[in-house]
């Protein structure tokens, strides 16, 4: 088997995006596993480069390195907690979940190890955003513009939600 350097630069990219999510995880500071999160989101861009899919690893980056990022930094920053704790787990707890993530990590190896595709010509990589586009607002307008709809109503929701708070803390005052 010959290294090639797509497949080094793979290799570079999943190792940055795992370890992004294992720091996410880990972290105990916000902003800490918001740069943690930032780190995954744009090695997930790079395998999209890889993948030429130019379009969804600029919106990738636009949208979850960027707005979602900053969407949650914002609503962590903004919004009230305690900062009471949780209880660190024990030894057997973190031995648990150590042989859990190694046997899920092994049942997906074994999964893909035997999955038999047969290689199919395309030619997805030529003019992929037109391509996205047509898609899009031919074949699922309906779904797209619900989802507008959803978010619209999500953002709607999230304002009387915020106001009921601010007359909450006025009536306690």
């Amino acid at each position: 088997m010959t290294i090639s350097g797509e497949f080094l630069a793979f290799m570079g990219l999943a190792l940055v995006a795992v370890i992004g999510g294992v720091l996410l995880l880990n972290l105990t500071k916000v902003v800490h596993m918001v740069v943690a999160l930032v780190f995954t989101f744009v090695s997930i861009a790079g395998i999209y480069i890889m993948l030429s899919a130019e379009f969804v690893a600029a919106v990738q980056i636009l949208i979850y390195s960027g707005a979602i990022t900053i969407i949650m930094l914002f609503g962590i920053m903004l919004t009230r907690h305690n900062d009471e704790s949780e209880e660190k787990g024990g030894l057997l707890k973190r031995i648990l979940l150590f042989i859990g993530v190694i046997a899920f990590g092994w049942a997906v190896y074994i999964g893909i190890y035997n999955l038999d595709l047969a290689p199919e010509a395309s030619d997805l990589h030529i003019n992929n955003t037109e391509q996205i586009g047509i898609a899009l607002y031919s074949k699922y307008i309906i779904p797209f513009e619900l989802v507008s709809v959803v978010l619209l109503v999500a953002l709607v929701g999230s304002i009387i939600l915020a106001k009921r708070d601010d007359k909450k803390e006025a009536d306690k005052k």
